[in-house]
């Protein structure tokens, strides 16, 4: 039996009135303000609106609260596993020790699953650093992790486990022509067909193995080189750190859209040219925080300490300066990695970023659309896969710099 459009209204206020009056009545300042101002921009989105309004406020607080949801059980697991720590006999092990371990258990698992050797290495490399990394002091911190962080984590592990194992999931190939040009969802396409006939959803999950990953690694390649710089200046001083940070201000003035088409212009566009100028844009930003960061180690006390022992640059920066800026630079990466991976979805978009047939997020954009006009929201779902991923990777960001910044909640 459907719900007329009188009761829903009815029950939809009645709802939220009532959720209103129990947080005031239990003391629960949060909850009465959060339903109470609910109530009031429902009421006056209806009243412009109407009932469809309702409908739609409805929708999206259930998503919010489905979301909050997930992410509150998504950190418990996380939190029981640190409690757990499982990782701590991997990080007593040499570091030869658990290479040879990840190599035998991705042989296995490569062997008997019949799965990929690549996928399974770096997945089971990335499940090491992360139980290594978890214990008993990562779960008091993840305790007090809000819970838009532990979203982003969620997100970020979902993209990962769609990225690594996207020839599992996707039921065609990237570049495979099943159907018509623009052919609507049926049971065997969830997304329908692209302007070549081309499953979508299964080029969306190929979008997050090749649009991440490059992105990843063009942020990787940027931090490489500008982290190692800036360490270098900071250690070296004279005319060396002054030459970098004007060979790194020149770099900044140039705007990094016109920088990368003229480089792929160029060049072309190729996976090493996008890499190799995105690292160049980037690698400077890079650069000048980790030289202020560095610059504020290498005149404290232990460091000069280390220089009476005779100790070399290379064993003051791997040794001293690198562990004492670990926290900022972490934080930067997930910053620069946002940034890069849209650079990389815009130069897609415009057709200079990864080529066809190899699937893309930006480039999905571009090639369908056409559907836009029709009202076909199809188009948007790559846009919208992009936008969560960058706001999921700021999400963990925030929270990252506000530990690391030393302050406490109130």
């Amino acid at each position: 039996m459907e719900l007329t459009t009188s009761q829903f209204v009815i029950g939809y206020y009645t709802f939220l009135l009532g959720v209103s009056c129990f947080g005031a009545y239990t003391n629960k300042r949060q909850v009465f303000m959060l339903a109470f101002s609910l109530t009031l921009v429902s009421f006056v989105l209806g009243i412009v609106g109407g009932a469809a309004a309702l409908k739609a406020i409805a929708i999206c607080a259930g998503m919010l609260a489905i979301a909050g949801m997930i992410s509150f059980g998504f950190r418990e697991f996380l939190i029981q596993i640190a409690e757990g720590d499982f990782g701590a006999g991997i990080r007593n092990s040499g570091s030869s020790s658990v290479v040879t371990l990840i190599l035998v258990a991705a042989c296995i698992v490569s062997g008997v699953m019949g799965w990929g050797f690549t996928e399974i290495l770096i997945a089971i490399t990335i499940l090491f650093v992360v139980i290594t990394s978890l214990n008993p002091e990562t779960a008091k911190e993840l305790r007090t992790a809000p819970l838009t962080a532990a979203f982003g984590m969620f997100v970020i592990f979902t993209y990962a486990v769609a990225g690594i194992f996207a020839p599992w999931i996707a039921p065609f190939g990237e570049a495979e022509v099943i159907s018509s040009a623009f052919a609507p969802p049926d049971e065997n396409m969830l997304l329908g067909a692209d302007q070549l006939g081309r499953d979508m959803f299964s080029r969306i999950v190929y979008g997050s193995r090749n649009s991440v990953g490059l992105a990843i690694t063009a942020t990787v390649a940027a931090f490489i080189l500008g982290a190692g710089a800036g360490l270098l200046a900071a250690t070296k001083g004279g005319w060396f750190d002054q030459f970098m940070g004007r060979f790194a201000d020149v770099i900044m003035s140039i705007p990094s859209l016109i920088f990368a088409l003229l480089m792929l212009s160029i060049f072309g566009p190729t996976t090493p040219v996008i890499i190799c100028a995105v690292a160049i844009i980037y690698a400077p930003r890079v650069f000048r925080l980790t030289r202020a960061v560095a610059g504020n180690v290498v005149v404290m006390d232990y460091i000069e300490a280390a220089k009476l022992r005779g100790e070399g640059m290379w064993y003051l920066i791997r040794r001293e300066i690198l562990p004492n800026s670990t926290a900022p630079l972490v934080a930067e990466f997930g910053l620069e990695f946002c940034f890069v991976f849209l650079l990389v979805a815009g130069l897609s978009f415009l057709g200079l970023g990864i080529q066809p047939p190899t699937a893309d997020w930006g480039s999905m954009v571009r090639e369908n659309a056409t559907l836009i006009s029709f009202g076909d929201i199809t188009p948007l779902i790559p846009a919208a896969a992009i936008a969560l991923l960058t706001v999921a990777v700021n999400f963990v960001v925030d929270w990252m710099l506000f530990r690391s910044s030393g302050l406490k909640e109130q």
